[in-house]
């Protein structure tokens, strides 16, 4: 998604900088996409404690390692210092790797290469199963014949679960339930049956076998139309925290054994403005004080929950494009300090 970015310039960062403990990030070439990204990956505590863990002494080609990369600029983002976190090597390290300066990106897609040049670039491959693990929802694809009832299915994993959105009003849980809804397939899009030996109408269902630490969730608001592409403005709600068993209670596998699906928002990716012109923000739960604070690049601000949910959506204005969810029991939950700011 190639565009222009706003950037405020009429006052240096040192004015609009806020000291929150959460450190801001300028915005360098159009880098308010991967900034975002960043503010979601520091407040995964997970993610820089096994990156920590990594021994990189004598790790060659250091510049284009975006594990590496990653992990010195996730430490900088932690340290208290009243101003912005140094970035850049970071943002050239992307770039090295094909995700360009000076082009506004889909935050989504560069979460996905982000989490497969981890696994690509990182020599403990131990570790980088890991990280991979920490985001991995293992499903099951079951095809069943119309025609003689068979059933093939096929275990594969996502890093994040896609949710079509209507134009229209929408819950979050309406949007997971169409996911994992059965899809009827017919004509030229009729499947392949080993025991009709031909291609029959068939039922489509995605089932899960485990849920990861960290649910990321992709409200999929843009969409190919007459040849261009348009954002979908409309509202879709979600919760602070949810219970998986209970908001879809169609989607598990019978295989699936784990007993916590208890959820709490802790990031939200936030796109303001077009399809092929806005801008990317994001609303992060301090992980030590569980308030909410707001990143727009350099500039942080403490705020609430209640800020947060006019993200829903509406007329141009900023609309929740990703939303991360780390996974607790519900006893956890319980004894989570309320914070009404």
């Amino acid at each position: 998604m190639a565009a222009r970015c706003w950037i405020r310039t009429s006052f240096p960062w040192r004015d609009r900088f806020v000291c929150t403990g959460i450190r801001g990030l300028t915005n360098y070439c159009l880098s308010c996409c991967v900034n975002t990204l960043l503010q979601a990956f520091s407040a995964t505590g997970e993610l820089a404690d096994l990156l920590n863990k990594w021994e990189t002494s004598g790790l060659r080609l250091e510049r284009h390692s975006v594990p590496l990369q990653l992990k010195k600029v996730l430490a900088a983002m932690e340290t208290d210092l009243p101003q912005p976190a140094p970035h850049h090597d970071f943002l050239h390290c992307l770039d090295g790797n094909l995700i360009r300066l000076h082009v506004q990106h889909d935050a989504d897609e560069v979460f996905l290469s982000i989490l497969n040049f981890i696994q690509q670039q990182m020599d403990d491959k131990t570790l980088a199963l890991e990280i991979q693990d920490l985001y991995k929802i293992s499903v099951e694809t079951q095809l069943q014949c119309l025609s003689c009832n068979s059933i093939q299915t096929q275990t594969s994993y996502l890093l994040n679960l896609p949710l079509h959105i209507k134009e229209s009003r929408n819950s979050l849980e309406g949007c997971m339930t169409s996911f994992f809804e059965h899809q009827v397939l017919r004509d030229r899009n009729c499947c392949f049956c080993p025991k009709c030996e031909a291609k029959t109408p068939s039922k489509q269902g995605v089932k899960l076998l485990s849920l990861p630490q960290i649910l990321c969730l992709n409200l999929k608001r843009f969409r190919n139309s007459y040849g261009g592409t348009r954002k979908l403005d409309c509202m879709v709600t979600f919760p602070e925290t949810f219970d998986f068993s209970e908001t879809v209670k169609e989607a598990f596998s019978s295989d699936f054994a784990q007993n916590d699906c208890m959820y709490t928002l802790y990031a939200v990716i936030v796109h303001s403005g077009y399809a092929m012109c806005g801008h990317y923000t994001a609303y992060v739960r301090h992980k030590t004080s569980q308030c909410w604070y707001y990143a727009d690049d350099s500039h942080v601000s403490k705020t609430s929950w209640e800020e947060v949910k006019k993200t829903y959506g509406g007329y141009y204005g900023e609309t929740a494009y990703m939303l991360m969810y780390r996974r607790c029991s519900k006893e956890e939950e319980k004894q989570q300090p309320v914070f009404s700011g």
